[in-house]
């Protein structure tokens, strides 16, 4: 009897596929070829893992050694965005920086257009110029008033002294006492480097001198407020500064 068996009645047609089903996953390596009017499958013809599915394409790694494109290069960030330029943060605006029109000596010397901070050496020397000044109306007050009305009076007639002789000669003299003349030094507006409004002026006089007022406690709010430009920076003020916002520059 033959062994050849007509297809189509239940005998396959391939020995090697006893049910007679068609390998879906065609060639090892490759997908299965699609039926009459089937259109082809997504990943047709594509290398196949191990499962039948698609290999996915691996992503070029860079040669060892070398980082890829846009990771810490200049100008890029590490995942490669573009890297926004720092600036140190004592050089930042507003940070630290002088107003245009206020500049650093260069070797003692000044900037042409431009003003210097008076050095807090200057300062305290036009005070002292400004005591001497006052010394004899200072000492005439508190020796008569003291006698006549106590401690508590004749402080508050010290404090008015000072906070009326700094506030008369800055509004008359052009922002300058005896002392500031002597030293070459003026007090001008931080913003602008001009004359201070008179209210400033008025602000900055009141904070100088009205602390004497308080017995004891006043005279140790002077002494601070004095040396306060030694430790600040860069503005180098004394506390009125800070208070009316002005600045004491040293005259070319």
């Amino acid at each position: 009897m033959s062994t050849n068996q007509p297809p189509g009645y239940g005998y396959p047609s391939d020995p090697q596929n006893p049910y007679g089903q068609n390998n879906p996953y065609g060639q090892p390596g490759q997908q299965g070829a699609p039926g009459p009017g089937v259109p082809p499958q997504p990943g047709y013809g594509q290398p196949q893992d191990a499962y039948g599915y698609p290999q996915q394409p691996q992503p070029q790694q860079p040669p060892y050694g070398q980082q890829a494109p846009g990771y810490g290069q200049p100008g890029q960030e590490q995942y490669g965005y573009p890297q926004q330029p720092q600036q140190p943060y004592a050089q930042q605006p507003g940070y630290g920086q002088l107003p245009p029109w206020l500049s650093e000596p260069a070797y003692g010397q000044h900037v042409p257009g431009t003003r210097t901070l008076a050095s807090p050496g200057d300062r305290f020397l036009a005070r002292l110029i400004d005591a001497a000044v006052l010394l004899i109306p200072v000492i005439l007050v508190w020796t008569v008033v003291t006698a006549a009305a106590g401690y508590f009076v004749a402080s508050i007639l010290i404090g008015a002294i000072y906070a009326g002789y700094d506030a008369l000669m800055l509004l008359t003299q052009n922002q300058q006492t005896v002392g500031k003349k002597a030293m070459k030094l003026r007090v001008v507006s931080l913003a602008h480097g001009g004359r201070p409004t008179d209210n400033e002026l008025f602000v900055r006089a009141a904070v100088y001198g009205g602390p004497l007022v308080v017995y004891c406690l006043g005279n140790l709010f002077y002494l601070v407020n004095v040396l306060f430009p030694l430790w600040d920076k860069p503005f180098q003020q004394a506390l009125h500064d800070k208070a009316a916002k002005t600045v004491v520059v040293k005259e070319g």
